[in-house]
């Protein structure tokens, strides 16, 4: 018999199982499976989950938000990964991680925006329970940071004033060996992208079209610019393994849905196809 856990992140303590969650439930055990719903508040309950989900069990992650996916994604990074004097003779020589055990996404809003819809994933109870039971894989690139933390969207680094007007902001910028910003010219925003959440920045277009399969990251910086009397906004967009953001000063950002400040340089790099996701065939 195939045992499930269903997974639901909660910072308040609640352990009331939301509709979608008992509509995968009964999905799941119509279909003969096995199940146990847990709620996890701390990286310490998530790590429980995981071990109960370990050995030939499944796992869903039911999520409200994509920082709880990360938030699952990060505690099987540090489960998974192998110190550097144990690293493995078969892992990839472009990897530091190892192909980290699926999850099954479950939204717990039916409509999004996600990272479950930008990924192409199920959304219905049904349709993600079904996935699970198949048991088909989609393998997705995930980005590492020197902060101990990572990236499965992206990251839009700059903050905006009580009007909503984004506020410049100066910082080095560099993909791989290109320059995208000295440092010395300040910038509207600037985004580190896996998938497509970040894409835009106000309305306007930053990375074309991030794939989130492809191991490459998609990296942009907008700018004003004066030319011929009249300011204009410039897009200095770079693909590549790693970026290197280093700020002038605290910088607000958003990553992965969550807020943060960077006070010194971060690195993000590419670990192509290290982490998976249940999906229809």
């Amino acid at each position: 018999m195939l045992r499930v856990v269903i997974l639901s992140l909660s910072d308040d303590g609640c352990s009331t199982p939301r509709v979608p969650v008992l509509a995968c439930q009964d999905a799941l055990r119509a279909a003969g499976a096995e199940i146990e719903l847990v709620n996890a508040g701390s990286d310490a309950e998530i790590d429980a989950a995981l071990a109960s989900a370990s050995g030939g069990s499944r796992l869903v992650v039911a999520t409200a938000a994509d920082g709880q996916v990360r938030a699952v994604v990060r505690r099987l990074v540090r489960k998974n990964t192998p110190a550097a004097s144990k690293r493995p003779a078969d892992l990839p020589a472009d990897r530091t991680v190892p192909d980290l055990p699926p999850i099954g996404i479950l939204p717990l809003d039916p409509t999004g925006p996600d990272l479950a819809s930008r990924l192409g994933l199920p959304r219905d109870p049904a349709l993600v329970a079904q996935a699970v039971l198949d048991g088909n894989v989609r393998r997705f690139d995930l980005l590492r940071n020197d902060g101990s933390s990572l990236t499965l969207d992206g990251a839009l680094l700059g903050g905006a004033d009580d009007e909503g007007r984004a506020v410049p902001f100066k910082a080095h910028v560099n993909v791989d060996d290109a320059v995208l910003s000295n440092g010395r010219e300040p910038l509207i925003a600037a985004v580190v992208a896996n998938a497509g959440g970040y894409s835009a920045f106000d309305g306007l277009p930053l990375v074309i079209d991030p794939k989130p399969s492809d191991g490459i990251l998609d990296v942009a910086v907008a700018l004003a610019v004066r030319r011929r009397g009249r300011v204009e906004i410039e897009v200095r967009r770079g693909r590549g393994r790693a970026v290197a953001v280093t700020p002038r000063a605290d910088l607000p950002f958003l990553d992965d849905g969550v807020a943060g400040s960077l006070t010194r340089k971060r690195t993000w790099w590419m670990e192509r196809a290290a982490w998976g996701a249940y999906a229809p065939a």
